[in-house]
């Protein structure tokens, strides 16, 4: 995907995107060769050092240039980009250009090594950037040169907050190279989203855009060639080009690369309607809901697997059916009854409130696992959500029916032009290009790292672990140091608020409950003994500014309560310390009990059943184990949904019908 080089100007079609190309047995088995040798040349140490020497000869030039003297450089450069694509003389250019642009409006000017990262983008590949780096100042690079090319550029991420906040922050240095820039977030009417995503440069989040490219796939149908789209514009009778929003998927750059490429990508986006016909009503669900109470876990119903998939015994269907009998209806026929019964099974059993959910304001409100934010109008499909809000006893919404549905892997690979930065990509490096064509490269640190992990404590059970969690926070507190400390779920961190209040700790809680106050919490969490209790809202993007005094101190301190399913977002959580070289100590504080270990081989878990104490080096060992294990299970799950997507498509392109 990274191959592509525009040196003609605009790509051509009225929505351009990339066509997936049809792979081979061949192909696919010759994509781990092609990775290896793709990788050895974008780790081209060379080039990086004449594109750093390139920027400073050319930033020299702009010493004591006036506005005028900017603005015919940037005149130059965008005549010329379309033609000559991006050489390495007007890629120096234009990075210097933006380097000063970026000086003269924002008191900041980019190290080597992000000119480096800019480079690496710019070339379609992912930039992984240690933590603190700078990645946002970094895309500034690519997509301004980019922008200059004419080439429509979307800046994605991984939530409202930080889409909003990268946009308002280097606005001014697009604005002060001629470029406009555009914002998408939640709740914008489709007239704004068409404004924002006309801009040169737009912010988005990756759920917002997906749905905005699934309602223009919905607009536009099947693949609809140019000529027949202009011939509608002339005609003048509601062309669909006048209703769609975006203006194809030209460069995209992903920030937080791992998280939106693979950590999501286990979940199709859906896009639903009103049901037609009769949706079941509250009586039904509340039926079901029934039901399912009377079932007995282990005889009637089965957990199977690490995911812990529901299903009915033989013996577990016979007793249904004789319990839905006097019901009549739509419970006498087999399949209707089971499904609905199964979902509410896990309604009652798997989902949690306050850890897949939140009740505010009268609706049920499904968080994301992976930011730890509430989605705001997201619904989980086959009445999985009323069956919660059932439950829950809040007012029933409507049941919605699919319309159009994509994967995360089949949509990013649709853009022309593909690049990411992350600071955690290594691990996942060979997915990366077998799924996405995305080469990883590292980038040096601008300064040593002082960064320093601590060995985690291990203990019996999740009770054990609270109690030593808020020692160690009154020890910390005392000695003046600001303390991160990540959770899992919203019930996690308002659970140990809770006992550092009885411990008369000061403390502050960010969750999917506090997230209007997020850039204020955030901006003070790195003050002498402060402590801040946050999901995972705090686990990418944040950067933590220490207050005078704390460096002494040795920097901010973080713990993390749990370990998550993949080891890089236990790295993203303690990168929120010692960052551009600050000092910072980071520790994990587990028991044997935390969620995480259903994923561990049978012997650990029965290890963690009986209660004792393990020495901390055998608990780790069960952790890790543990991650592995999830690891392999979500890597499975996303290659399967990949496979069972293309299956789809192909079935729906035989049939004249699209996604």
């Amino acid at each position: 995907m990274s191959s592509v080089v525009f040196r003609a100007g605009l790509p051509t079609g009225a929505y351009p995107e990339r066509q997936e190309p049809r792979e081979g047995i061949l192909d696919r088995l010759l994509v781990r060769v092609r990775g290896t040798v793709v990788h050895r040349l974008a780790d081209d140490r060379r080039r990086w050092a004449r594109l750093v020497e390139g920027v400073g000869l050319e930033g020299r030039a702009l010493d004591g240039a006036d506005e005028a003297a900017i603005a015919e450089r940037v005149a130059a450069l965008r005549a010329r980009l379309p033609r000559e694509g991006f050489t390495e003389e007007l890629t120096a250019r234009a990075f210097a250009l933006v380097r000063e642009a970026a000086g003269r409006t924002l008191g900041l000017r980019h190290f080597d090594v992000q000119l480096v990262g800019g480079l690496i983008l710019l070339g379609g590949m992912v930039a992984e950037m240690e933590t603190g780096e700078g990645k946002t100042l970094t895309a500034t690079l690519a997509a301004s040169t980019a922008a200059l090319a004419g080439l429509p550029v979307h800046i994605i991420t991984v939530n409202d907050y930080l889409a909003h906040r990268d946009a308002e922050e280097m606005g001014p240095i697009y604005r002060a190279l001629g470029l406009s820039v555009g914002l998408i977030v939640h709740g914008l009417t489709p007239a704004q989203r068409r404004a924002a995503y006309g801009c040169d440069v737009t912010y988005c989040t990756n759920k917002e855009l997906t749905f905005d490219y699934l309602k223009d796939r919905i607009v536009l149908g099947r693949q609809p060639t140019r000529l027949q789209l202009q011939l509608e514009r002339l005609a003048g009778a509601d062309p669909r080009l006048e209703r769609v929003v975006l203006r194809g998927l030209v460069f995209g750059i992903v920030d937080e690369a791992d998280s939106v490429l693979v950590d999501e990508a286990r979940t199709p986006l859906i896009i639903s309607g009103a049901a037609g016909g009769d949706a079941p009503e509250r009586h039904v669900y509340e039926a079901a809901l029934k039901l399912a109470k009377q079932l007995e876990g282990g005889r009637d119903w089965i957990a199977e697997g690490r995911e812990r998939a529901l299903a009915l015994t033989p013996g577990g269907r016979a007793r249904l059916e004789q319990l839905a009998r006097p019901l009549g209806g739509l419970w006498t026929g087999e399949h209707r009854r089971e499904e609905l019964v199964r979902q509410a099974l896990h309604a009652l059993h798997h989902m949690e409130r306050d850890h897949h959910y939140l009740v505010r304001d009268g609706k049920v409100q499904i968080i994301d696992e992976f930011t730890g934010r509430v989605y705001a109008d997201r619904s989980w499909e086959r009445g999985l959500h009323q069956l919660v809000e059932a439950k829950e006893g809040v007012e029933l919404t409507s049941r919605n029916e699919p319309l159009a549905r994509i994967s995360y892997q089949r949509f990013f690979r649709r853009y022309l032009r593909l690049a990411g930065m992350t600071g955690t990509a290594r691990e996942i490096a060979g997915e990366l290009w077998t799924v996405y064509r995305l080469p990883v490269v590292r980038v040096p640190t601008n300064r040593p790292l002082k960064r320093r992990p601590l060995p985690d404590t291990l203990h019996a059970t999740a009770e054990r672990k609270w109690q030593a969690i808020v020692t160690r926070l009154q020890t910390l507190h005392g000695q003046g140091r600001p303390v991160l400390v990540g959770t899992r779920s919203v019930a996690a961190s308002e659970h140990l608020s809770a006992l550092l209040r009885a411990a008369g700790l000061p403390h502050v809680v960010l969750n999917a409950r506090q997230d209007e106050h997020e850039a204020e919490i955030v901006a003070r969490a790195g003050e002498s003994g402060r402590i801040t209790v946050a999901t995972n809202m705090a686990g990418r993007g944040t950067d933590i500014r220490l207050a005078p005094g704390v460096v002494e101190l040795g920097g901010l301190h973080v713990v993390a309560t749990e370990r998550h399913e993949a080891a890089r977002i236990d790295r993203q959580l303690f990168g929120r310390c010692g960052r551009q070289g600050d000092p910072g100590t980071h520790e994990a504080m587990v028991a044997l009990d935390d969620e995480l270990m259903r994923y561990a081989p049978e012997l650990w878990r029965a290890l963690a059943r009986s209660g004792r104490a393990l020495p901390d080096w055998l608990g780790a060992r069960a952790l890790r184990a543990a991650q592995r294990g999830a690891e392999r299970l979500h890597s499975r799950a996303r290659r399967e949904l990949l496979k069972f997507d293309e299956q789809i498509e192909t079935t729906l392109a035989f049939s004249g019908r699209f996604e």
